[in-house]
């Protein structure tokens, strides 16, 4: 245990934490608009939004190479106005990140929010509070659930990431190298012992995600009376 080097797991939870504070703050507000609108381009933006949950990361991470790369204009700018390389760093990997795990974090909102009584807005409104205070004051509370759902499965989600990381950020030790990353270069080095404990570690921090929000929606349910 003492000589495997954890630098690996370190990285991953970094990316998560950042990822999921990233994409807490753009998706919060585009779930309540979803969840309240009647747009004629809702359906459009939500199949945008859910697009990484159905597409294959390596056609995903491609694209995100070639769009990120120097050589595109989204790299170049950010190259040479701010000096930020976007492909083989962590920067380029918190890009690649959020784009990956959205809908993992808009869904269980947007969801959360649906499931809210409008009644429960209006009076919200009536009472004088705007869309923002209504948002933090009214809706955020009343979706516990859904909010801590989407917050840890956004996280453990970007802690499993693999094609995605891979292809933009590559395999580069104390930069890029990620956990899920680490593992593959271990099975290729035919190391399998210290690959056995990675994916032992990886296995018992999804099980234990999955088994905390179960339970405390399972609580959360039960102090409600069975209402979700």
């Amino acid at each position: 245990m003492s000589a495997v080097d954890w630098t690996p797991f370190w990285l991953s939870f970094r990316l998560a934490a950042t990822t999921t504070a990233i994409l807490f703050v753009i998706a919060l507000p585009l779930a309540w608009w979803l969840s309240r609108t009647r747009h004629r381009a809702k359906p459009l933006i939500e199949a945008v939004t859910a697009l990484p949950i159905v597409l294959p990361p390596s056609v995903l991470g491609f694209y995100l190479l070639w769009g990120l790369s120097p050589q595109s204009p989204l790299g170049s700018f950010f190259q040479e106005l701010f000096g930020i390389k976007l492909v083989f760093s962590f920067t380029g990997l918190v890009v690649a990140s959020c784009l990956y795990s959205f809908p993992f974090m808009v869904q269980p909102l947007q969801s959360g929010f649906e499931s809210l009584d409008r009644r429960m807005i209006e009076a919200s409104w009536l009472a004088g509070k705007g869309p923002w205070q209504t948002l933090w004051h009214v809706a955020l509370p009343n979706i516990k659930p859904s909010l801590i759902t989407a917050l840890i499965v956004t996280f453990a989600h970007t802690v499993g990431e693999f094609g995605v990381v891979l292809m933009v950020g590559g395999s580069i030790p104390g930069e890029t190298r990620v956990a899920s990353v680490a593992i593959y270069d271990l099975v290729e080095n035919m190391d399998y012992t210290t690959a056995h404990l990675y994916s032992a570690v990886l296995l018992i921090l999804s099980f234990s995600v999955l088994l905390g929000v179960f339970l405390f929606n399972r609580r959360h349910r039960h102090r409600n009376g069975g209402r979700v």
